[in-house]
């Protein structure tokens, strides 16, 4: 998909790198996924993710508004919030962020399996705890892959350095 087709932001010097802003995904714990849902009503649902070779790995059911929603239409935004600190006397919040935009697709065969694995030990740090889990729970899982199509990370002017 063309860049063309996604807005430039607008307050340039919040904007994090490429770098930044993939390290936010690679550390966060849980992200936000907001697909097309049904009546064509916005739907968001908070998920636990890994990001691994520049793509979005995920699970859920093989039934229910997520898969049908994701099924039917694979634009998606992804956003996942690394700081987000208030600070009442400035009537601010330092915040950092990283919002993707791409294209979600329903894994098949070994892939699943990879993506449930990486899940897991991102998850888990007891390795036979994730093989058991994964065993177990692979026949009725789905995993989907994000491509990106399009991403941006942003930071408070608050966390802004004289550098920037």
């Amino acid at each position: 998909m063309a860049e063309e087709t996604f807005r430039p932001m607008r307050r340039t010097r919040q904007e994090l790198s490429r770098a930044e802003t993939e390290d936010i995904l690679r550390r966060g714990r849980t992200g936000i996924l907001a697909v097309n849902g049904d009546g064509g009503y916005p739907y968001t649902v908070p998920l636990n993710y890994v990001y691994k070779d520049g793509k979005i790995y995920f699970h859920c059911a093989r039934a229910g508004h997520k898969f049908d929603a994701l099924t039917r239409d694979s634009r998606v935004s992804f956003c996942v919030v690394d700081q987000d600190q208030v600070v009442p006397d400035e009537f601010a919040t330092y915040y950092k962020s990283a919002v993707a935009f791409g294209h979600a697709r329903l894994l098949e065969g070994e892939a699943v399996a990879r993506a449930a694995y990486d899940l897991g030990f991102k998850y888990n740090p007891v390795p036979e705890k994730v093989r058991a889990e994964v065993r177990s729970g692979l026949p009725a899982v789905a995993c989907f892959e994000i491509e990106i199509d399009h991403l941006t990370g942003k930071q408070a002017k608050g966390l802004l350095t004289e550098q920037n």
